[in-house]
């Protein structure tokens, strides 16, 4: 009896590796790192130049801790800009949400034929292969400069982008209320009405909310190539080596980022979970005429 206790209470042995786990670790290494150093290769960045950039980098930012906090600087140049930045997001968010929220039902197989859901998800395939400031690019010798080419091409990126995430939440809908609806001799506009569209809209108009926080970030750097926005005073004031005030675009961009992203962030919480968040200013939303307009 003793003998098998002793058995049992014996050290356990390292189990055996699983056959084959070393060679594909070592294919999964030669994987990423051949192609990457060859990569980094084709760059031609010398190692003198790594070494170099902290301190290159340093004497661009350092004068930009100093910004210029003066009147025309601010109120007559920055803000402007990047209330432009706010005026180019906010209506191409618009434009990408009307037409995605249209086409979102040609593109849910349970609402469409195939057919239809196939060619109508290809346009958004089609739309999303083109990044934003590439649809600047080629919309620039059509309309020219200024905010009406950021605004296209942040309103056509936006249909593809709100399109694919709108279908995918149409898909997902629960199917009883249809089925109920069309046992009462309902129609498709009252199908459409009272069954599928209380179930998606919190959703989608959370997706037009998230959407329109990276639109904002977008058309802040569309201005670089002359299709509006605060990008072109931050370039501007660059090519001129004017670091405290671009200093001071930024300063100002990324505090009208932070705020709209931080409100736009308490509406989606509020509409998807019915409860306002718990920190920020939620007085708002604890009214009764805001809860009835969310």
């Amino acid at each position: 009896m003793s003998e098998v206790f002793r058995d049992t209470e014996a050290p356990l042995g390292r189990p055996e590796a699983p056959r084959g786990t070393r060679w594909i670790r070592w294919t999964v290494v030669v994987v990423l790192v051949v192609p990457s150093i060859w990569a980094a290769s084709g760059l031609g960045i010398s190692m003198q130049r790594i070494l170099e950039a902290p301190a290159d980098m340093w004497r661009i930012i350092r004068p930009m801790l100093r910004p210029d906090f003066s009147y025309n600087q601010v109120f007559e140049r920055t803000l402007p800009k990047v209330m432009e930045s706010l005026y180019i997001a906010w209506i191409g968010t618009i434009v990408g949400a009307l037409f995605s929220f249209l086409l979102s039902f040609a593109a849910a197989k349970n609402l469409s034929p195939r057919w239809l859901t196939f060619l109508v998800r290809n346009l958004f395939n089609a739309i999303r292969a083109f990044p934003e400031l590439l649809l600047a690019f080629i919309f620039l010798p059509i309309f020219g400069l200024g905010a009406w080419t950021g605004t296209l091409a942040i309103g056509l990126h936006s249909i593809g982008t709100l399109g694919k995430l709108s279908s995918e939440v149409i898909e997902g809908i629960d199917p009883g209320p249809l089925e109920a609806i069309h046992s009462a001799g309902g129609r498709w506009p009252s199908v459409m009405r009272f069954g599928v569209l209380p179930q998606v809209l919190p959703t989608i108009v959370a997706y037009w909310l998230y959407r329109f926080e990276i639109n904002l970030r977008v058309s802040a750097f569309l201005g670089v190539i002359g299709a509006g926005g605060v990008g072109a005073e931050l370039v501007s004031q660059l090519r001129f080596r004017n670091f405290p005030a671009a200093g001071t675009v930024l300063l100002v961009t990324i505090c009208v980022v932070l705020i709209i992203d931080t409100v736009s962030s308490m509406i989606r919480r509020r509409i998807i979970t019915g409860k306002a968040g718990e920190e920020g200013p939620t007085e708002l939303f604890d009214e009764p005429a805001a809860v009835g307009v969310l």
